[in-house]
């Protein structure tokens, strides 16, 4: 049974695609990739040969309607995430859509909704979260080694200001820093405190320059306890990528808190009761694990790690982070426990 393979077809051919995804795909144990889709066929076949995949199509449509692929994998533009995510639900596959799922909350209900009719998976492709380190960072919360949390602070900022053409800086094609990168800090303060934010306050710089998108945030969750979130996210700043939890005791950092390649050390630091400690965390692939993960729950029906309700959560906390930053004003939300 456990030689048994996922049938994957790519929507589209994005750098995360060519660059992460695909690669973590052929990596995996349980998945193999049979077919590639652009609206351009040239790019299509281009990057299936780069591949090595047998299957090259000039739609989408043809794509979806392939008897041979269980599972597709979505990294178009934001604003394509919706549609195509559940026109490939209802034509019968499983879905991997990346972040951010949607574009607002209401449109990651009606793919929730879309996928529960179905009978299909639908996972938004947060791949930080497979990695073992959040696993063990977790557990190091739960013993009570650095105490109650006081304070989580995050980072994910870049320059990629100068890159005409980039679709981040599309505003009608969910262009901005929050969607790209903010969801990352947003749903790792989700994950680490097992809790959903009250309020949301966000200063942002909008950029003529670039569609108006908001190029830089910077965010403050309140979560019960009186629990602070601080991050800062953007896509016109000096590179940073950093968490750092803050508890009565001690702290955990975590250097490359969310991108880190399977060359790349992923170890963390924690420090308790004065007394600073490396700890060691394996290399891994974190695409793959992420494939593999989303695989067996669908091979092997093991229990989805993150379900759509997930994505619908973090969705709302985004939706108030816009709300906050265009209106500038403090936008208060309704805590829910996190469902298993």
């Amino acid at each position: 049974m456990m030689n048994r393979k996922l049938s994957w077809g790519v929507l589209g051919v994005a750098s995360i695609a060519r660059r992460a995804v695909i690669p973590g795909l052929l990596e995996s144990q349980f998945n193999e990739v049979k077919a590639l889709a652009s609206r351009d066929v040239a790019k299509a076949k281009q990057a299936a040969e780069e591949f090595g995949i047998e299957k090259a199509y000039g739609s989408y449509e043809e794509l979806i309607w392939d008897d041979a692929i269980d599972a597709v994998y979505i990294p178009l533009p934001n604003h394509l995430h919706r549609e195509w995510a559940i026109r490939a639900l209802q034509a019968g596959k499983h879905v991997l859509c990346e972040k951010p799922l949607a574009l607002t909350a209401a449109e990651a209900e009606e793919m929730a909704a879309a996928a529960a009719a179905s009978g299909k998976i639908l996972a938004e492709a947060f791949m930080y979260r497979h990695h073992p380190r959040y696993d063990m960072i977790r557990s190091i919360i739960a013993s009570g080694e650095i105490g109650d949390i006081r304070n989580i602070h995050a980072t994910f900022t870049f320059n990629s200001s100068g890159g005409a053409g980039n679709v981040r800086f599309r505003k009608e094609w969910g262009g901005g820093s929050l969607y790209d990168i903010g969801c990352y800090p947003i749903t790792a303060a989700r994950l680490l405190l097992g809790q959903e934010p009250e309020a949301a306050t966000v200063q942002a710089l909008f950029s003529p320059e670039h569609d108006n998108v908001d190029m830089m945030a910077s965010g403050l969750l309140e979560f019960p306890g009186n629990v602070a979130v601080k991050f800062d996210c953007g896509m016109w700043a000096a590179s940073r990528n950093h968490l750092e939890i803050l508890g009565i005791e001690g702290l955990i950092e975590i250097p490359s808190a969310f991108v880190a390649g399977p060359d790349q050390g992923a170890n963390f630091f924690v420090t308790s009761k004065g007394v600073r400690r490396e700890v060691e965390v394996p290399k891994v692939n974190q695409f793959s694990l992420e494939c593999d993960d989303f695989a067996r729950t669908v091979l092997f029906g093991e229990p989805q790690k993150f379900t759509p309700d997930d994505s619908i959560r973090n969705m709302r906390v985004i939706d108030a982070c816009l709300r906050s930053a265009h209106e500038r004003i403090r936008v208060e939300l309704q805590p829910q426990p996190i469902r298993p």
